[in-house]
């Protein structure tokens, strides 16, 4: 079947131009050609994505049918809509798409053949299938001569739906549709929604091959040993695993199979608001030509891009392909993971920089997913808002976070993994008040965690959240270490620290089916 054939399937009939896995340099020349964006100076291509800047999450649908009904977790996050809305919604879908030239990616999704998925994006703009060409893992030629996409993706930004005859809640709409194996997006340009849309199907799709899916970020150091950091957008998963003395595997999405970890995707999607050379040299240099940057501020003139500038959002992005890093590892697979990191910004400032977990804990911690979303990830958010996310990835999960949360504890119990808390927020005091612990600091004490440098310090236990503190840390004073003492008033942290300890308990009531040895490694709350 060729692809005109596949697209009739779909009920697709083109009446335009089908350009299937166009290089770099053409997607490049047909966005510029057709007015969607422009070069910048180190030759990325600039885009703007107009009233979405970040992810719509209230916009997201499952379909709700048999062969899924008894098995997504059904909520807040995953929420239902039916299989004739979705029927409707499509054949309008197909019809807009017929009089439009369309953009096609295949590719794969999972850098482990035994566990790849066949994927294909159909594109109403060429400035998105170069995003998905360079987001993605891009197949040889061999490859693609024999590709068969099991998950299709259709993003088309022109055509909104509409709330009232489809029952979505605006205009934008994020659907996935697993019985017919369908994304359909519209309504939103904002790139992301595609790239977390096959996360989505991944967490889907994994557990029941036995692979746990993993929001997380992972490196190897020049020993073979393999950490993994935990975080939802903003919390330090891009900038700490691109590290200069250790190989990239990924920055943001992975799988915990028996035979170790590998990368879902191709490339990186780094926040980009205020970078520098100096901080983060790597993703400096990753951004060129083939690059995509999403709503920064570019000079008429010169095209120098001021990463300094919210102008459109805080949430400024860049994508591009994972072996821009420097030594990255490809393809994107490795042993099992030594270290385990989970990354919190927290905005009450209590948290420590950086604690031990037992095994409990561990599970607690990642259970609860506590972090602070960062302005712009999501549309409405100005300022850092404390949020629990279960397993660093709530809006990611179909099925219910015990599901994942059980396949983690047994991983790693059984391969001895070390597992710390970081916090990348605020020291001092809350946000506001405080500061955002210094980068230079969070940098040390990974190096030293995944070192095995904070093996055999001394410790000592945080009362109010249990949390087993390192007196000392190469490259860190030692004050810095223990929150309280950052503090200027000691009662206000320990009122923060009380409060953001209920919060904890508050939110881990809704966890049904937990050991009570992990509900009892939590907080405690006087």
């Amino acid at each position: 079947m060729d692809i005109s054939q596949q697209f009739q399937a779909l009920g697709i009939n083109s009446r335009r131009k089908v350009y299937r896995n166009l290089s770099v340099s053409k997607l490049v020349e047909m966005s510029l050609s057709r007015g969607e964006g422009v070069l910048t100076e180190s030759g990325a291509l600039s885009v703007l994505t107009g009233k979405y800047t970040g992810r719509s999450p209230h916009d997201k649908f499952i379909v709700n049918g048999p062969e899924v009904k008894d098995q997504i977790d059904w909520g807040e996050v995953n929420k239902p809509i039916s299989q004739e809305k979705f029927e409707r919604l499509y054949w309008r879908l197909a019809a807009y798409l017929q009089q439009r030239d369309l953009f096609v990616f295949d590719g794969f999704a999972g850098a482990d053949p035994k566990y790849r998925l066949p994927i294909r994006f159909i594109n109403e703009y060429a400035w998105q299938n170069l995003f998905v060409h360079q987001l993605f893992i891009r197949p040889t030629e061999e490859e693609l001569a024999e590709h068969r996409p099991q998950f299709t993706l259709i993003s088309a930004p022109g055509f909104q739906a509409d709330p009232e005859i489809d029952g979505t809640r605006s205009e934008a709409f994020v659907i996935i549709n697993f019985e017919k194996c369908l994304v359909i997006i519209g309504g939103t340009h904002y790139a992301g929604e595609m790239k977390k849309s096959i996360f989505s199907v991944m967490n889907y799709l994994l557990p029941q091959q036995g692979v746990l899916p993993m929001h997380c970020s992972a490196n190897v150091g020049p020993n073979g040993d393999v950490a993994l950091f935990f975080g939802l957008s903003g919390t330090g998963k891009t900038t700490l695993s691109a590290d200069p003395n250790r190989r990239l595997i990924g920055d943001d999405e992975h799988g915990w199979a028996d035979t170790g970890i590998f990368n879902f995707e191709g490339g990186c999607y780094a926040k980009c608001i205020r970078l520098s050379r100096e901080n983060e040299p790597q993703i400096w240099e990753a951004i060129r030509f083939g690059t995509v940057v999403e709503n920064v501020v570019v000079d008429e003139n010169t095209r120098q891009v001021d990463f300094d500038s919210d102008k459109y959002t805080e949430n400024t992005r860049a994508g591009y392909p994972v072996d821009y890093i420097p030594g990255v590892v490809i393809p994107g697979v490795g042993g099992h993971p030594e270290t385990v990191v989970f990354l919190t910004a927290d905005a009450f400032g209590v948290l420590p920089p950086i604690a031990k977990l037992d095994q409990e804990q561990a599970m607690y911690y990642f259970l609860s997913g506590y972090t602070s979303k960062l302005a712009g990830t999501e549309r409405g958010i100005k300022e850092p808002q404390a949020t629990f996310s279960a397993c660093f990835g709530a809006p990611f999960l179909p099925l219910s976070p015990m599901t994942y949360a059980e396949m983690l504890g047994e991983r790693i119990e059984r391969h001895n993994s070390r597992v710390f808390l970081i916090n990348t927020g605020w020291s001092g005091g809350p946000y506001g008040v405080g500061k955002r612990i210094n980068l230079g600091y969070t940098r040390a004490m990974v190096a030293a965690a995944l070192d095995g440098q904070l093996d055999d310090v001394p410790y000592e236990k945080d009362n109010v959240f249990g949390l087993a503190i390192p007196q000392t840390c190469p490259g860190v004073p030692d004050y810095v270490l223990n929150p309280r003492n950052t503090w200027e008033d000691k009662e206000a942290y320990d009122l923060k620290a009380r409060e953001l300890a209920r919060r904890f308990a508050d939110n881990f009531k809704r966890f049904s089916g937990v050991p009570q040895k992990v509900r009892e490694a939590g907080p405690v709350v006087r």
